[in-house]
């Protein structure tokens, strides 16, 4: 009984030794890795179509990362279902970082809409760096009595449920930046939703609708024609791209604020080496003055935060846009 108890004593400490050999030769192999990464094309999934702000904000930095690791990026567009189907393709490929995810802000608003998602955005992705942020701004027909956001509060608990205003679609981040809007200010106006941006700028131009929390590249050039009022932008700071205006916070709405954003995922559990380079490469990219002055052509202001404080984003919005879109009812369309 000795005997067997002392091989057990020996086998038992044999096994810690390797153990605590395998576990800094882990590491080392791990660091390794990283440092050769990568030895191969990448794919960068953008679920949104060519053309667009997503796909305009990944095109520029892929490019750049490409140029900086020696390794081509193939950027691959797969729109459809609301961006489900490409963050889907993400959620389930090879955590090695060879398959990335860039996306818009419906990321974060989707879990409210579907009961069942193929993927959950906070336990399957590892996040890597937010691109870009693209705020919002509040604009008005020129035939609206209102030259503030305090008068447009006002003008609408005077007249609950009659202003429209226009967005690109249900639960879209122009819908929603109007919910949130009147969830705060206890306002009530009705949502005209349309088929992208374009529609629903052409419909506010026409002054089929009152109002538009428009996304600023898609306002600004009828701002600078004269056609539009702008009340303030939704952003938390005012915009490098339209810093003349106030932010709605500023206008009377303390603590709102909202905006778009283009950031880039890896899967979950992809190795911390690995997504530690693609950060630093995907932030030495977006800080360049080249990618600066292209995203800021279309309204876009680079961030590149770190992967710390871009998942700290993702819970914070997952949550508020469950709040919001329960209590305003809204529903998938």
């Amino acid at each position: 009984m000795r005997a067997a108890a002392g091989k057990l004593t020996t086998a038992l400490e044999e096994a810690c030794a390797l153990a605590l050999v395998s576990v800094p030769f882990l590491v080392v192999a791990g660091t390794a890795a990283a440092q050769a990464y990568p030895t191969k094309s990448i794919r960068m999934i953008v679920p949104q179509s060519a053309g667009g702000s997503t796909d305009l904000a990944a095109r520029l930095v892929a490019q750049r990362i490409s140029d900086q690791l020696g390794q081509t990026i193939i950027v691959d567009n797969r729109p459809g279902a609301g961006s489900l189907n490409g963050t889907e393709i993400v959620a389930k490929a090879a955590p090695d970082g060879y398959t990335l995810l860039t996306v818009a802000a419906s990321f974060t608003i989707n879990p409210s809409l579907h009961k069942k998602l193929p993927f959950d955005p906070i336990r399957d992705f590892a996040p890597v760096t937010m691109i870009c942020s693209l705020p919002h701004i509040l604009v008005v027909h020129p035939s609206v009595p209102v030259k503030s956001v305090k008068e447009l509060i006002a003008l609408a608990k005077s007249k609950p449920g009659e202003l429209n205003f226009g967005s690109s679609g249900i639960a879209t981040s122009t819908h929603l930046a109007a919910e949130l809007f009147m969830h705060m200010t206890g306002t009530r106006m009705v949502n005209v939703p349309y088929k992208g941006g374009a529609p629903g700028m052409i419909a506010l131009l026409g002054g089929q609708v009152q109002l538009y929390f428009a996304t600023i590249s898609t306002a600004l050039p009828h701002i600078r024609a004269g056609k539009l009022r702008v009340l303030a932008v939704t952003s938390a700071k005012r915009s490098v791209a339209a810093p003349e205006f106030p932010t709605i916070a500023e206008g009377g709405v303390p603590g709102y604020q909202h905006a778009s954003w283009v950031g880039t995922f890896a899967p979950a559990k992809t190795p911390r080496p690995v997504i530690a380079k693609l950060h630093a490469e995907a932030v030495k990219a977006v800080q360049t003055s080249e990618v600066k002055s292209a995203l800021l052509r279309d309204g876009l202001e680079a961030v590149g935060n770190s992967p710390e404080e871009f998942a700290a984003i993702i819970k914070s919005e997952v949550a508020r846009w469950m709040n919001v879109v329960k209590v305003a009812g809204i529903k998938a369309d």
